[in-house]
């Protein structure tokens, strides 16, 4: 290589690494920690408090149903897209005036939650907890759609990957912090420490602008069958009128848009994205009884996890930035599916080992960690390319619905399945049941990789944007 390639390739990856410095990127570190503090705290931070406190295991599992209320959120993102708060969007804006309502949501649903005790006001705690999960899934919506809006294309990566970075840390928050907070306070002055936090979000959300609203090319033809429509309803009263116009505008403009780009692609980009990340989500839900199963204790689980773990997946979110910056998201994708069975088989073989090395487990997490923070952030980026700027919110939320939506369903019957390979006594050997969980959930990801292919062949034009050259 001569020295002016060497010197333009320094110069590329310096400018690469820059994007990290830009004051929007920067700004998504603290609204990611507002995405992803509520997670947890009604998930299994919540199942530990109702565990502790003596509730059963079958309400526990009915309780995180909850959880559904992600896979939902596209239902009601079109009021979130077009429908305007009272003086909120006229002081904040479209976006923030809704992220400031979910956010107040959050905070206020985890402070009421403070106030429960499990083993006499458990209907109570399971309604805070609901509100908590609708705030947190509204603010999913609109925190999408600005991110989006908030940058051009070349900030996706990096933006993606700052997003990663605070919601990792808040996940680390709304864990092991919550937890020790518990075992040495208690468990109601963890959720309101929680609450506390919820005080980020809100305060980011004051102080940041509201994004520029963009329209993209065609949005404008698109439109205009709105007003054919409107036109085309005859005397009907106003209410109706109005309601069927906002119905068509903010419902079925965005789904047809998504179809009249993408024409029969479509259907084989929503394939692809409830399959990504089958082989992940199924094989999550029994990491931590595998965990224990082997002999680990909770203290071992949670520190290697914790430390480990979060290490690993914001250097793997923030390589996933510049490797999206770089080469671009579609490239990846492909990679990016392997990586994450290749990363499950890493647990089949410590179970085929089948002892209880600190060392070894700190191994497997952390290349798990790894890839999963660099797959997310091509992910995102790759999802954030998808959308039109006309219907940001509607069409991301369906996205990220239809995402974990196909892994949860399956993920039900991980646990089913493992106690009928256990029993069947596999291979003779003790953890030989999880070991071909482990190799199963890794198979999962063979219809990702397939879709993968054609996906990749299609936006095979697709070229990163240059790099900014140095005065």
């Amino acid at each position: 290589m001569s020295d002016t390639a060497k010197l333009d390739d320094k110069r590329d990856w310096r400018a690469t690494f820059a994007t990290y410095s830009h004051p929007r990127v920067i700004q998504f570190l603290f609204l990611g920690f507002s995405a992803g503090l509520p997670f947890l705290l009604v998930f299994s931070t919540l199942s530990a408090w109702l565990r502790e406190f003596g509730i059963s295991r079958t309400a526990i599992g009915f309780i995180s149903w909850i959880g559904i209320t992600y896979s939902f959120k596209f239902v009601w993102s079109p009021v979130v897209d077009r429908v305007p708060l009272p003086l909120l969007t006229r002081w904040l804006g479209r976006r923030r005036a809704w992220m400031l309502l979910a956010q107040s949501g959050i905070a206020g649903g985890l402070l009421a939650m403070s106030f429960c005790d499990p083993r006499t006001d458990l209907w109570h705690l399971v309604m805070f907890a609901l509100v908590v999960a609708f705030s947190s899934a509204t603010q999913d919506i609109a925190m999408d759609a600005m991110r989006i809006e908030a940058t051009d294309e070349s900030l996706q990566g990096a933006t993606a990957a700052t997003y990663q970075l605070g919601y990792r840390i808040a996940v680390l928050a709304a864990s092991a912090g919550a937890l020790y907070i518990a075992q040495f306070g208690s468990w109601p002055i963890a959720y309101q420490t929680m609450a506390a936090l919820g005080l980020v979000g809100l305060l980011t959300t004051l102080s940041i602008a509201e994004p520029e609203r963009r329209e993209a090319s065609g949005t404008a033809e698109r439109e205009g069958k709105v007003a054919d429509f409107a036109a085309g309803l005859g005397p009907l009263p106003r209410w109706l009128r109005e309601s069927l116009i906002f119905l068509y505008g903010a419902i079925v403009c965005p789904f047809v848009d998504f179809f009249i780009r993408y024409g029969w692609m479509a259907l084989v980009l929503l394939a692809f994205i409830g399959l990504f990340r089958l082989a992940d989500i199924a094989m999550g839900v029994m990491a931590n009884p595998f965990y224990i199963d082997m002999g680990f204790t909770l203290a071992q689980i949670a520190n290697v996890s914790k430390i480990f773990g979060f290490v690993m997946s914001i250097v793997g979110a923030l390589t996933g930035g510049a490797l999206v910056f770089r080469i671009g998201a579609a490239r990846l994708l492909v990679p990016a599916v392997i990586a994450m069975s290749l990363a499950n088989l890493t647990f089949a073989a410590i179970a085929w080992i089948g002892e209880p090395n600190t060392l070894l487990l700190a191994g497997v997490i952390s290349i798990d960690n790894l890839v999963t923070g660099m797959a997310g952030s091509v992910f995102i980026a790759f999802l954030s390319s998808l959308t039109n700027a006309a219907y940001t919110a509607t069409q991301y939320a369906l996205f990220t619905s239809i995402m974990t939506l196909p892994g949860k369903i399956i993920a039900g019957y991980s646990g089913w399945i493992v106690d009928t390979l256990q029993a069947s006594h596999t291979f003779g050997h003790k953890f030989g049941g999880y070991a071909l969980f482990f190799c199963y959930t890794a198979l999962l990801g063979l219809p990702a990789l397939i879709l993968a292919l054609v996906v990749r062949r299609q936006f095979e034009k697709e070229t990163p944007p240059p790099l900014p050259k140095e005065g």
